[in-house]
């Protein structure tokens, strides 16, 4: 058997003791305590006669026992059999050689123990104290392996010696020493105590010659050792003793037969050893008395071991129930697991397709969008040179009639080019010549046009618009067109029909849509479809400008029947599906931006008939798809303010009012009444244009432009400095025609609109000089200017203003004003 060793003590005492979890007996002395023993031996030689001295002055009396580290030793006399249960551990003190317990002298040897028991810590014990020692276990073996209590209760001192019965036989000192370890539980005692049986110690297991008495109380107090943990809650009652024991020692009293207390001490760890002394719980001793078994005791046992099977069957039972479902749910959710399987396949399959075939759509676009920007671009730059071109040849045309008919005309104005010495000037007349040949092949080609078609009496120089263009110019742009449109047609000539078709795109995606439309809606596509169509979209509205009249309406082309009815399946429509609104989305993102780039760099506010296009075009797009083209949109507000913007540069840089003295204009064959009437009816026709986008642009804008912009600014002018007669009203009444008849619809009260006030003071006065040119004339002259001052009171009437023409009525003595309002 293995020994272990013992922690060194800083004094020499019998109160070193081993841990809590290693209470088990030494059978090997230890050879730390031999060489201790030895160690006091020689001193003891050395200070013998003053040892004896101290012995014979001590008394048993005189020194107060202290207490051990273990715990304190309790006289079942006082306490009525307490034991210290710090850790739950029970052992009865009994003086055993196989159990390694000190012995306490009784009797004739009570005198050498009461020695013992005063032994200071740290004292050195003397040969008396020694030869007491090893008779007082000498008596003990003699005795029954038992050692009586002492016989002063409280003051008696547990002693442990471990040595082994092999000791006495050796004669060396080194064997004869104190071991201050306990014994190691052998293997049959560590098995009994796991498995609950109730056994000794290998001693009483192998000595036969110990009678039974003695045997039965080992074994109990080994099983109340073993139990004590457990003793303040679950004590066991006697009469389960009784059942082991019954016919036997039923009025045997064990403490009176012996006369032995049962006094039981813990063995803790040295950290709990301070605790242990204090909190100790008395454990009453059992009962000799044990209660005979009966039946009903019997049945009542059994019938609670029986219950507690029930209740562990019933919750087995459920238990396996709810396995059992649980098993059935699983194998239920694998067929239909299994059975949905192939769907998931064959979609996970798809999917895998379409992600290929959109990551090769994407990468081709990467490719290909970039070409299709750049002709873009291209066709914009062609149409918008030829757009300025024409501007600028009109704008020249107009500096040079303007400085041939004006009579401050000056070097600067007719050659602002020029230098100080003039060298430049022939170029400069020979361009002017050119220009004013080609301007009037132009006028006479359009003058025979008008002659063939029966139009010559209704036209006024300026209302025809000067687009004519040279041949060379048309060759040169429809060569470059061409050109452009050939490239376009090379974009996508490397490229399969499926990844720019319009309808194969749309068939994969239509696909996707009827098979799995849980996840095309998940992804998105509804959203992305209108960007992925754009450039094969932008790429045939190339050419489309609806400024000229040959033009495809974008609502016959291919792209648009193909998308039309894109998501429109017999099955019942998804709320907020986002392919319903698939062609408001590309009028959108590619309608709008197209007519923006037209309206900023193409359209010419002079011509009327680019103007009643645009106009209808813009229209067609408000009413058809209110939904993109309205005022919150972002787009729409930028076509509007490309379209302000060049309504405004025109005013600025295209407008412009000759002034002559009457006496020139009085010559209606002059060159310079002539170009006076064109520019006045050429604002007249931009007035008319102007007022056109009503409806689509606000009154506000429209009345700015129109009214203080052209109007008040230029044609007021040009009233001004003309004759007052027919004419002027002819001129007026062309102006009145071209105001929106709403504006005036729902005025109230007398007065007009503030920006025509005027105007209206203008006719006023017209009337005035009419009526003052006609006194002293014939009376058909007077008749006919009766005739035209009621002509500019319905005139005023027509624009609401009310108040002027009642008073032209009152001031010319025009008594049907009435009729004249009324017919307005």
């Amino acid at each position: 058997r293995e020994n272990k060793e013992v922690p060194r003590a800083s004094l020499l005492s019998f109160q070193d003791e081993e841990e809590e979890t290693e209470e088990v007996f030494k059978v090997k002395k230890s050879s730390y305590s031999k060489k201790i023993v030895k160690q006091l031996k020689k001193e003891y030689k050395e200070d013998l006669e003053k040892s004896k001295v101290r012995t014979e002055v001590n008394s048993p009396t005189d020194v107060e026992p202290p207490l051990e580290k273990a715990g304190q030793i309790k006289d079942i006399g006082q306490e009525d059999g307490t034991a210290n249960s710090e850790h739950g551990e029970e052992e009865m003190e009994v003086e055993s050689e196989k159990e390694e317990e000190k012995p306490k002298a009784g009797g004739a040897f009570s005198s050498a123990l009461s020695s013992l028991n005063v032994l200071r810590p740290g004292e050195i014990p003397d040969a008396a104290f020694i030869h007491a020692a090893r008779k007082k276990r000498q008596m003990a073996r003699e005795l029954g392996d038992f050692t009586p209590v002492d016989s002063e209760p409280g003051k008696g001192r547990l002693v442990r010696e471990d040595e082994n019965d092999a000791s006495d036989d050796e004669d060396d000192d080194e064997k004869r020493r104190i071991v201050f370890t306990v014994k190691e539980k052998s293997q049959r005692q560590k098995i009994a105590e796991e498995i609950g049986i109730e056994g000794s110690d290998d001693e009483a297991l192998v000595a036969g010659e110990q009678d039974e008495e003695l045997s039965r109380w080992e074994q109990e107090q080994i099983r109340k050792g073993i139990n004590i943990p457990q003793a303040s809650i679950f004590f066991q009652p006697a009469e389960v003793n009784n059942l082991y024991y019954q016919n036997t020692y039923q009025t045997l009293s064990y403490g009176s037969s012996y006369g032995i207390p049962y006094t039981y001490a813990t063995y803790g760890s040295s950290e709990n050893k301070s605790q242990k002394t204090d909190n100790t719980v008395p454990f009453k001793t059992p009962s000799n008395e044990m209660t005979p078994v009966t039946i009903d005791l019997v049945k009542k046992q059994l019938k609670d071991r029986l219950d507690s099977m029930k209740e562990l069957h019933k919750a087995n039972r459920q238990q396996y129930e709810k396995h059992q479902q649980s098993r059935e749910d699983s194998t239920k959710a694998i067929e239909r697991l299994e059975g949905s399987s192939g769907g998931i396949g064959e979609q996970y399959k798809f999917l895998q397709e379409m992600r290929g075939y959109v990551q090769d759509l994407l990468e081709c676009f990467s490719e290909k969008v970039p070409l299709i920007n750049e002709l873009e671009s291209a066709m914009h730059q062609l149409y918008k040179q030829r757009a300025s071109r024409l501007v600028q040849r009109r704008q020249d045309d107009i500096k040079d009639e303007s400085s041939e008919f004006s009579s401050h005309s000056n070097k600067a104005l007719m050659a602002p080019n020029l230098e100080s010495f003039g060298r430049d000037r022939v170029i400069y007349q020979e361009q002017v010549k050119r220009r004013t040949a080609e301007r009037e092949a132009r006028r006479t080609r359009r003058r025979q046009a008008r002659e063939q078609t029966g139009k010559m009496a209704d036209h006024l120089e300026g209302l025809s618009s000067d687009d004519e263009e040279t041949s060379t110019d048309i060759t040169n742009f429809n060569m470059e067109r061409d050109r452009i449109l050939k490239e376009s047609n090379k974009v996508f000539e490397d490229v399969l029909e499926s990844f720019y078709s319009i309808d194969c795109i749309k068939s994969q995606f239509e696909a996707w849509r009827s098979k799995y439309f849980v996840s095309y809606k998940d992804a998105y596509i509804g959203l992305c479809l209108p960007k992925l169509f754009n450039p094969l979209i932008r790429l045939q509205l190339l050419i489309w400008t609806p400024l000229e009249g040959k033009c495809r309406d974008f609502e016959t082309m291919l792209w648009f029947e193909s998308l039309l009815f894109y998501g429109c399946e017999e099955q019942e429509q998804v709320k907020d599906d986002a392919d319903i609104s698939l062609l408001p989305t590309i009028v959108e993102r590619v309608i709008l931006p197209k007519l923006t780039v037209i309206s900023e760099n193409i359209w010419d506010p002079f011509s009327t008939t680019q103007t009643s296009r645009m106009v209808a075009i813009v229209q067609k797009l408000v009413d058809g798809y209110p939904t993109v083209v309205n005022a919150e949109n972002k787009n729409t507000q930028m076509l509007l303010k490309a379209l302000l913007l060049r309504m405004r540069r025109t005013l600025d840089d295209d407008v412009f009012m000759p002034l002559y003295p009457k006496n020139i204009l009085e010559n209606k064959n002059s060159g310079p009444y002539l170009f006076f009437q064109r520019q006045f009816w050429s604002s007249v026709k931009l007035l008319g244009n102007f007022l056109q986008w009503y409806g689509i642009l606000s009154n506000k804008t429209l009345q700015e432009l129109s009214i203080d912009g052209l109007l008040n600014r230029y044609i007021l002018m040009a009233f001004q400095n003309s004759e007052y007669g027919e004419d002027s009203i002819k001129k007026a009444q062309s102006v009145i025609a071209c105001f929106p008849k709403q504006w005036f619809a729902n005025l109230k009260g007398e007065k007009t609109i503030p920006q025509l006030e005027n105007f209206c003071r203008y006719l006023v006065h017209l009337a005035d000089t009419i009526y003052r040119n006609s006194i002293g004339c014939s009376d058909v002259e007077k008749r006919n200017a009766r005739e035209h001052i009621k002509q500019i009171i319905k005139l005023l009437a027509s624009v609401r203003a009310l108040d002027h023409a009642v008073t032209v009525a009152n001031d010319h003595n025009v008594k049907e004003i009435k009729i004249l309002i009324e017919g307005k």
